[in-house]
């Protein structure tokens, strides 16, 4: 399973509308690895959680497996549509 994929799942995990999810790489070098997710709007809340807490575990989580898996650095950024 690549980044991509295992942050959509996560992702998923705690949306109420998991099929309106949309996530995918936005860019990547020798250091870093940019993914971007979109949610539904009504999702938003769910996939920040209450003072970024969820956002920041799924942050947390993805960075582990890049690591465990080639130790590239993540950003994610978290957009509504």
């Amino acid at each position: 399973m690549d980044l991509v994929s295992y942050t959509e799942f996560l992702v998923k995990s705690v949306a109420s509308l998991p099929d309106m999810i949309c996530v995918k790489e936005i860019g990547s070098d020798e250091e870093c690895v940019q993914i971007e997710v979109l949610v539904k709007e009504s999702d938003m809340g769910a996939v920040i959680g209450k003072h970024g807490n969820t956002a920041k575990a799924i942050r947390t989580m993805v960075q582990t497996y890049s690591y465990l898996h080639g130790a590239k650095k993540v950003k994610i950024n978290i957009e509504s549509f």
